[in-house]
């Protein structure tokens, strides 16, 4: 009886600890199979953008045959693998980029990266590469190749990226959320062991707190404050609220612009090789001509006063230009950050409802204003009738 209750719990015992002896047979990479026969000693699932690494380490000779795979982010898309001989970024990286041509057939290059920005060309780079081949198949791209390893190091820093578009032979920028930048990490050759970099995370979240801030002063709060002024200025029965809410509004509105202007230049700092000239030039402006416009207000002369006027003509044309510059910027923020499209949908939302809003206050106003002028007159005519029928 106990001979007979011992197996089963026997057979149990073996099967948890085969389960816990064996966890790469949850790998995915391990199933993958390739053209040519061609087989590699180890694999590993990269923990970013779907990614698979296959490989196999020849010591004696210091090369590793690989083979990277990962679906581009889109079909017209590419991908990238590379060994970075100085640093985990992608700054520096030596790296292999595969997209397919014009006429539809896969090709693979070498980029020697120098910065984050489009317009980047194939050109040599510092580590021996031989064999490079291409694939496209079931949405994914596969750049084969063989690399002799800087000082025949056994841990080296890869990166991986994919991006969206090409141009001739110069891939497009890649989009910017967590899952790219985090896609680096040192890689343990014999131990098939990754770790990861994570600190796009840390960056992510300031990136995104910059653009927030940034969208709320320059893109919305701006643009409702002179909507104030504009507007509410024509009714009577609003002066002076009307001043003290377009004040209060572009007051605070500066205020968390220059919290986002801070942000974007710590960001700056951190990202070196990161080049959005225009992007910070604009914002180089906002900040300047929204300085401007903060000590202007503090200057501003009496409603009387001679230079009045001129004073007028200065803030409206720099209120206008800081609206024009800012709604500019928005976008440009977002084509950087590359965030869901439902909040690009939504600024454009906003700004149209805004536009249209401003269309029928405008209408209201003009007819307020050509009434009130009507009323004048007929009040000046009578007065005159009045004064020429007293006279002798």
């Amino acid at each position: 009886m106990a001979s007979s209750s011992f197996g089963p719990i026997c057979l149990l015992v073996l099967g948890l600890v085969l389960n816990l002896a064996v966890p790469s047979s949850s790998q995915t990479c391990i199933s993958q199979t390739f053209s040519k026969n061609r087989l590699f000693h180890r694999c590993n699932d990269l923990p970013a953008l779907g990614a698979y690494l296959h490989w196999t380490y020849d010591p004696a000779k210091a090369s590793l045959n690989l083979a990277f795979m990962a679906p581009p982010a889109k079909s017209g898309g590419w991908v990238a693998w590379a060994i970075n001989p100085t640093t985990s970024g992608m700054i520096g990286a030596q790296s292999l980029i595969a997209f397919r041509q014009s006429n539809g057939s896969m090709t693979v290059k070498t980029y020697n990266i120098s910065s984050y920005g489009s317009g980047i060309e194939p050109s040599d780079i510092g580590i021996k590469m031989s064999d490079p081949e291409a694939e496209y198949s079931g949405g994914v791209m596969t750049i084969f190749a063989t690399v002799v390893l800087p000082g025949n190091k056994t841990t080296i820093n890869q990166v991986w990226q994919v991006g969206s578009s090409v141009t001739g032979l110069s891939p497009e920028k890649h989009a910017f959320g967590q899952a790219n930048l985090n896609s680096k990490g040192a890689i343990d050759l014999l131990k098939g062991q990754t770790q990861v970099v994570s600190s796009g995370n840390s960056r992510l979240r300031r990136a995104n707190t910059h653009g927030i801030l940034n969208a709320v002063s320059w893109g919305i709060m701006m643009p409702v404050g002179v909507i104030i002024a504009r507007y509410l200025r024509t009714f009577k029965s609003a002066d002076p609220a009307w001043f003290y809410l377009h004040a209060s509004c572009q007051f605070s509105a500066y205020v968390i612009g220059v919290a986002g202007w801070a942000t974007g230049l710590q960001l700056g700092k951190e990202s070196k090789g990161v080049e959005q000239t225009t992007h910070r030039n604009i914002g180089i402006a906002l900040f300047a001509l929204g300085t401007l416009q903060v000590f202007a207000l503090l200057l501003r002369p009496a409603k009387e006063h001679k230079y009045r006027f001129y004073w007028n003509i200065y803030h409206h044309s720099m209120g206008y230009t800081v609206i024009i510059l800012g709604i500019i910027n928005i976008f440009k923020g977002l084509d950087i950050l590359l965030p869901d499209k439902k909040w690009r949908h939504a600024y454009i939302g906003f700004i149209a409802s805004l536009g249209v809003i401003a269309v029928i206050l405008e209408a209201i106003t003009w007819v307020v204003v050509v009434k009130r002028k009507s009323g004048s007159s007929t009040k000046l005519h009578d007065a005159a009738n009045g004064n020429r029928g007293r006279q002798p």
